[in-house]
Parts: C-alpha cells; structure tokens; sequence
C-alpha cells in the first residue's frame, strides 16, 4: 500500500481519536503511548504485517506483540480497524468496564489478535523472543511453505529499563533470532516525567551490545518509518528501531509530556486534540473513506493466506502440522507402559532422576517437546540423549541452554506455548522460582501450557544451605490461580505428574522434584493414573484408625515409616499422598471425603508432613490437626542432618502424633 500522507495520516488519526476517546470516556487509561505511535503502527499493519483480520488464528501469522501494555487502545483500535470481528465499536466505547474484552491491559484469552497478555513491563518482548524461537524451530521441522512469519514488538522505555529485558535481548541476539523486529517507542517519558529521571544508559549500544541490528527513525515520518524497517529486514539479526516520538501526539497542550502518560486528557484537551488534528468526527465514529482503507489494510492478507491453505492442503504432513498447532498430544499417548517398566523394576532414585528418565520416553514419543534448563542442565536432568541443541546454527534443535536467564526463560517458554506447536518445559532449581515467578504468574492468566522443572525441593539439597533450601515456595506458588503445583514422591508419581502436565492444554505445571533419593512405594499396578486424583491413600490403617499421615514428595516414605511404627503402637494410621492438591480440589465432594473423612480431630487426627512451610496446611488438617513442616530457613549441612534438625524422622514425628492423640 502506499505512503502517501494523505492516506496514512488520517489512518494514523483515527487510531488517535478512537484512544482518546475509550480513555475519556472511560475516565482511566493511557492515551499517550498509542497516540504517539499510531503512526508507527499504521505503517506497519498496512504495509508489512502478515495477516487476515478474517483469520486471527491462522498458523502462519506475523505474531504482533503490544509489550507496552498499558497502551492497550493502540491494538484495540488496530484490531476494531482493520475488520477483527472484535473489539466491536460497542466493545471500544465500554474500554476497562466490566465484562467488556477491551480490558485495561491486553488478554490473550479475551480476543483474538492479541497474542498474549501484556502489562508488567518487559515479559512481551521476552515473550516475543519465545514466538521467535519457537517459528524457527517449527520453520526447521516444516518448511518454508508452511512456517515462515516474523515476530514484530513495540516496546516502551519501561519495557527496556525492567531487568528482564537484558535477558530476553541476550538470548535473541545470542540466538540470532533474525526474524524479530522491535519498535521501541522512544519519547523518553515515563509516569514520573523524562527519562532524564531515572536513566542515562545508551540503550542502543546495549543492544548492539548483544548482537542486535540497531537503527532509528522518526516515528512521525512514514518514508522514514518504512525505511528503518527495510533496513531492519535485510539485517539478518534480531532488530531494534528506535522511533522518536512524541507522547500523546496530537493533544497541542499535553503532548511531550508525563501528563498523556496514565490519565485521560480532560474534555477540554480532546476538543482541542480534535481541532489539532482536523479530526472532525464525533467520538466513536470513522469516516467511511478512512474505514475502507484500514479494511483494505485488514484484508491484505487473504490471498497470501489462501495459498498457504492449499500448500498446507497439499502437504504430506499436513495433519501433523494441524495436530501440533491445535496443542493435541498423538491419539492413544500415555505413559503406561513406561509405567509398568516402573513397577516391574523398582527403584531408589531423586525425583530429579525420575523425571529424566521419564523424559526419555515422553520426548520419543511426543516431537513438538522443547526443552532447556537456566544453566543447571546437570542438576535439574532436563536434557535427554536425542535432545539437538537449538542455537543460531541448528533450528531442529529441542534443547535450549537458557543460560542463567531464569525470568527470561520462563518468559521465553510462554511466548513458546502461545506461538503454539510445541511444549516447551524448562528447569532451575525449586528456589529460584522467586526469579520465575511474575513469567509463571502470566502462565497460568494466560492459559499456556508450561511445564516448569523445579528440582532441589527442600532441605533434602543439603549443603548449599538456606540460600538454596526453598521453604516458602511450594505454597506461595500454590496460591497462584491455574497453576498446578505437583511434588511426587517416588519415579511412579513422577512419570504420572508428567503424563498429567502434559496434558493441561490450557494451565501451566511446576513439577518439584528431590535432589537426593526416594525409594520407590509405588510397586503395583494401578487402573488409573492415581497421581491425577491429587491425592489418594497409599496405605490403609491396619488397626482401628485414629491418624491420617498427608504427605507430598520426598516426605511420603517419611510417612510410610511413621504408618507402621504407629501401627506398631496400636494406632491405625493411613497414609495419604497429595502430589498436588489443586487436583485434590478438584475432586468430587464423596471422593475427597473418602480420603480425608470429614470427622472431628477428636476421633481422627490429621497429621500433614511436608519440608516446607506449614502455613495453609490447616485446610486439609482442620484448625486442631498437627502440622510437620519447616516455619523458618534451613541449615547448611549434610541431607540427613538437616533432616534431622528439624524434626524428619520418624521417632520425632510419632512423639509429636502421640502426645496430640493423648492430649
């Protein structure tokens, strides 16, 4: 399409005046950010970016990231515009109202064309960097004819000063990841005011720095826009343009300034914006000339598209494609017969070590797995023996070394999922999920199915003492929303938490898994995957039962032993594992009663033990139940011993049971 001003300009505008408008309207939001780069954003979705407004879910796309997310109306006026089903004018008028998809921030799962949930600044260009990695790889397995799209960002000031974006950008450019662009909206204000504020770094030679093509270009100026990005595409890097713009360009008294960044303009402003801009028409309304070319703009595609079909109709892996893209896993994949391998031969291995050797039969069955660690390939047992690397020189591989990235490979493994046709897992140790933490947050608000390998669960690590010894962590990411939390006990509920995981097409898992290792009580066939109930008995109380022992990973044996010395004793005592008690939840009210009967603690003690801490267990105990865990940071010392330290064997646990059955 062309140039010309007298088209772009009023294209440009109407996305200035539809801002304005939901942000006033709305009395929240930010007009700033998508009035200054309506002009950038015109340029690229009508001359460059590969799309079908008819199509939003078409596999071969250009993925388009909004990282400043707080600009939302730019990708919402982008969308309504270019003919998207939705956001429809209506849906842009009731912009951050209840029930409306156009939300504050932009929801992958509230519209197509909006690839993924983007706000906390930065994790939209980390999450770029995933998309990027994943249509390489998707490219290497498929072709040119049915994978070959690039991944374009517009990135704030904030996005690049957050430190997530210096591990994004480090991976790209190590990477090479040449099929990804990114805007950078250079009006140098941020809420406070300039970025004089707060920063002084060249950002440019920074990520020059990493590998990166860097130009720049007047973001008002479309001849120069469309020239920075031809420079960027010839690059063969991942690149960088830095637009100069104005915030809230447009708006003659504020424009420049903080005061367009988080607020709407006022009446007044707008009335005065609308006469700055010869902007005639009444809010919510577009000119029918303008509409027509931002729906020519929409529909650009079709063609491009149409013949993509038919490669893809054409294709002797055409229903592998749809499978993989769809998130379905090979019709009839289990991991039975892995399983049955297990009963058959057990023995004591760290969970660690299950889950490697589960992985061996998982990735030669399931090609659309990738797979990485932050820097602990050795420690977490992520990387199995037919795993390629994937680098700048092998696009087939399914193995990324993340490096000590952990944020930003997290953040990389969820652009990975949304893109769609793989599964990326990846690994760190269980304590640094604190550095992973705001990435799995956005996994599960997203929906994306990611498998985070969390070893080195407690205590049990020993040595590298309380720096490294999570306590806290296993119930602060239980208290996420959507995010199963599975700590097996032994290589049996190992294989079936993966087969779980694998299985959740639409919430995230952690997986924590023990360092030191586990014997094996799993040793009998069962009908079903017992590990997917949440929570089952493993053992039923012998003598008359007066105590349920609630365990969760390395702590199951632990409970076992502390069964039969209580049994010992006279005191019937079952055995429950939970290795993941959201799925607990999840259960029928009959079945959960089942497992923990809804007696008083006066009959039946409930008794959870877990090397974490307590806090939360009371939901499964009951207010006067007895709860084993760890309420301050570990030790540095051998496993045993800080085992011992705090209260993990059996005599000390059956002395704390007895004197509450006798209390």
């Amino acid at each position: 399409m062309s140039l010309d001003p007298a088209r772009m300009i009023p294209m440009a505008n109407a996305i200035r005046a539809l801002s304005m408008d939901a942000v006033q309207k709305a009395q929240s939001g930010h007009p700033g950010m998508p009035m200054g780069m309506a002009d950038v954003a015109t340029v690229l979705w009508s001359n460059y970016l590969k799309y079908d407004s008819a199509a939003p879910h078409w596999a071969d796309r250009d993925r388009f990231v909004l990282s400043a997310g707080h600009g939302s109306m730019l990708i919402y006026s982008l969308l309504h515009l270019s003919g998207y089903a939705h956001p429809t004018m209506e849906e842009i008028e009731n912009f951050r109202q209840l029930g409306s998809p156009t939300a504050g921030h932009p929801e992958n799962f509230l519209l197509p064309g909006v690839e993924c949930t983007t706000g906390p600044l930065g994790q939209g260009l980390a999450m770029a960097v995933g998309m990027a990695m994943a249509e390489r790889h998707l490219n290497a397995e498929f072709g040119d004819e049915l994978v070959d799209h690039r991944t374009w960002v517009i990135a704030g000031d904030g996005c690049l000063m957050e430190g997530i974006n210096h591990e994004a950008i480090g991976l790209a450019g190590h990477l090479n990841l040449s099929r990804l662009v990114v805007f950078w909206d250079d009006n140098q204000i941020t809420i406070d005011g300039s970025t004089d504020l707060s920063t002084s770094e060249n950002v440019r030679a920074r990520f020059e720095a990493t590998g990166w093509f860097v130009n720049s270009c007047d973001g008002h100026d479309y001849a120069d826009i469309a020239r920075a990005i031809d420079e960027a595409l010839e690059a063969n890097r991942p690149a960088l343009i830095a637009c100069r713009t104005m915030i809230g360009r447009g708006a003659p008294n504020k424009q420049g300034t903080a005061a367009t960044h988080g607020a709407p303009l006022g009446a007044e402003e707008v009335a005065a914006a609308r006469e700055e801009l010869n902007w005639q028409s009444e809010p919510f309304q577009i000119p029918d000339q303008v509409r027509e070319e931002w729906r020519s703009a929409g529909s650009r595609g079709h063609e491009i598209r149409s013949d993509w079909g038919t490669r893809l109709d054409n294709s002797e892996r055409k229903a592998e494609f749809e499978r993989r893209m769809a998130g379905d896993l090979p019709e009839g994949f289990d991991l039975k017969e892995f399983i049955s391998g297990l009963i058959r031969e057990p023995a004591k291995v760290a969970t660690r070590k299950a889950s490697e050797n589960a992985l061996a039969a998982i990735n030669a069955r399931l090609p659309e797995t990738v797979g990485g660690s932050a820097d602990l390939t050795g420690s977490n047992n992520t990387k199995t023996a037919d795993q390629n690397i994937f680098s700048a020189d092998d696009r087939s591989g399914r193995y990324v070394y993340y490096g000590i990235r952990e944020f930003g490979m997290s953040a990389a493994m969820n652009g990975m999922a949304l893109h769609g046709g793989v599964i990326p897992y990846g690994g760190t140790f269980l304590v640094f999920s604190d550095y992973c933490r705001p990435a799995i947050r956005l996994s599960a608000l997203q929906e994306a199915r990611v498998i985070y390998v969390m070893t080195h669960d407690s205590i049990g690590l020993g040595e590298d003492g309380p720096t490294h010894q999570p306590v806290e962590h296993l119930q602060s990411l239980r208290v996420i929303p959507n995010l199963l939390v599975m700590r097996p006990g032994d290589a049996v509920e190992t294989a079936e938490c993966w087969e779980i995981a694998l299985q959740q097409k639409k919430r995230p898992t952690v997986l924590a898994l023990s360092r030191q290792g586990l014997a094996q009580f799993r040793t009998e066939e069962a009908e079903e995957n017992r590990s997917a109930r949440g929570a089952y008995r493993i053992k039923d109380a012998e003598a008359d039962r007066r105590v349920i022992l609630i365990a969760t990973g390395s702590e199951v044996g632990l409970a076992l032993d502390c069964a039969k010395d209580l049994e010992a004793r006279g005191i019937g005592a079952d055995v429950v594992s939970m290795p993941c008690s959201e799925l607990f939840d999840e259960q029928s009210p009959a079945y959960r009663d089942n497992i923990l009967p809804n007696v008083g603690p006066e009959e039946i003690l409930r008794v959870s033990i877990e090397a974490g801490t307590t806090f939360g267990w009371e939901r499964y105990t009951m207010a006067n139940g007895l709860r084993i865990g760890i309420d301050s940071f570990g030790t540095s010392a051998p496993a045993e011993d800080a085992f011992e330290k705090f209260g993990f064997t059996s005599e000390a646990i059956i002395r704390k049971v007895v004197a509450k059955l006798e209390e």
